[in-house]
């Protein structure tokens, strides 16, 4: 993995350098946690939510913030992504953002099959 410098006019303009977007339920103590670290590590300017969100709660103004000031958003596609509106907000943003500023996706698919996705299938 290539480092990124804060410096650089790769992040010009933008607060962090990647987003991550996740069902914490299925990876945040897993697979997420440990991608956060290593980016972390690596000098990678990462915004992670911290807090458990809440059924039945909005998503933050400060949330749709970090993904509209960051420059790359990976999207960890687990089994129950779809099933979370907080997730489902967070990817329609970060796909609203795509058209602008030149931002990158780059989907995970952890544990899941990507023709599910791709299909919509299964849970």
């Amino acid at each position: 993995m290539a480092v990124l410098d804060s410096s650089s006019s790769f992040s010009y303009g933008f607060t962090y350098d990647v987003f991550l977007s996740f069902r914490g339920l299925d990876t945040r103590y897993g697979f997420t946690g440990n991608l956060y670290k290593a980016l972390l590590n690596n000098g990678i300017h990462t915004f992670i939510d911290d807090e458990e969100l809440q059924r039945g709660h909005e998503i933050t103004p400060s949330l749709l913030e970090a993904i509209e000031e960051s420059r790359i958003a990976i999207v960890v596609l687990s089994k129950n992504y779809a099933s979370s509106s907080f997730c489902l907000q967070e990817l329609v943003k970060i796909l609203d953002c795509i058209k602008g500023k030149g931002r990158l996706v780059c989907p995970i698919f952890y544990d899941v099959d990507p023709s599910d996705v791709r299909k919509q299938t299964g849970s």
